[in-house]
């Protein structure tokens, strides 16, 4: 099992006088071969557009694409006549099929939008564009992680076009926790708030965390057989503490890191994580989140 941890500040970057865009993959002009995609998903732009601003018409083929909005009100625009406004907690998704043009713009001319944009591969190329909206808003208020768009027609779910992804989203206060679904990629994306991450596995496991991040807390507990972390060259700072029943704890540090504390032997597996951080994990079973202030997660589990 492998877990990833991609801190905010480590994402691409596109800043222009308009636009605010960090991109958890490579898109665009940018590319780095370790952020290239997540099973099947290949984009997770975390977007800030100014009043006004927005994409010019634009054209996709051959993609699924959900928008999910943070704040602020953004307006949509495509060649098939659709029109809409979405807001937080309206969920789209626009299936390019054999070929869609659309413009994205901010509906405000006095706050900006803040909004993710996620593509996936459709299961089938070719397909006739589409698209649909569906305030989920009632769903989400029930707690607990919500199936926001799905492949596999869970019920209430805007549909997509992949029969192996589905995308859910929750809304925390401080002190709540959801289980994270097992499958065999799965990528948890915090949109606001903090929180803590627990793979709730005694099993073997690796954590990588890439140069430049600046906390990464990794604890095994007693039973834990085998824990493995890597964090990239020229770390400052390197605690690690192992008691009680441990059997084996690997450590190594390269490149960037800041600060990286490992602890064994006290029960808990916890990563600290903020907005803009994403957790890849691979192969890996159920796992937890637990928000330690107000948060918002966003959770794809893929082939």
């Amino acid at each position: 099992m492998m877990i990833t941890v991609q801190r905010a500040d480590e994402r691409l970057h596109t800043r222009i006088d308009w636009l605010d865009s960090w991109h958890s993959f490579s898109f665009g002009s940018h590319y780095h071969p370790d952020h290239v995609n997540h099973g099947l998903l290949l984009v997770n732009n975390d977007d800030r557009v100014a009043p006004s601003g927005g994409f010019g018409t634009h054209s996709h083929r051959d993609m699924e694409i959900v928008t999910w909005v943070l704040e602020g009100r953004l307006e949509h625009r495509d060649s098939q006549g659709n029109h809409g406004i979405l807001y937080p907690g309206l969920a789209q998704r626009m299936s390019a099929g054999t070929g869609i043009a659309h413009s994205e713009y901010n509906a405000s001319d006095t706050e900006p939008v803040h909004f993710i944009q996620m593509w996936v591969r459709p299961d089938t190329a070719g397909i006739a564009p589409g698209y649909e909206q569906r305030d989920l808003n009632d769903s989400l208020a029930e707690g607990g992680l919500r199936v926001i768009a799905s492949g596999k027609n869970h019920p209430g779910a805007i549909h997509i076009n992949q029969r192996d992804a589905e995308f859910s989203v929750a809304r925390l206060a401080a002190g709540e926790s959801v289980t994270i679904p097992a499958d065999a990629h799965v990528h948890v994306f915090v949109a606001r708030g903090t929180g803590r991450f627990d793979p709730l596995s005694s099993d073997a496991y690796d954590v990588a965390a890439g140069g430049g991040s600046r906390l990464l807390n990794v604890a095994a507990g007693d039973g834990s057989r085998l824990l493995n972390v890597a964090a990239g060259g020229g770390s400052r700072l390197l605690n690690v503490a192992a008691r009680g029943g441990s059997r084996l704890l690997n450590v190594a540090a390269g490149g960037g890191s800041r600060l990286l504390n490992v602890a064994a032997g006290d029960g808990s597996r916890l990563l600290n994580v903020a907005a803009g951080d994403g957790i890849r994990l691979t192969g890996h079973g159920e796992s937890r989140f637990t928000a330690t202030t107000s948060a918002e997660i966003l959770v794809w589990a893929t082939a």
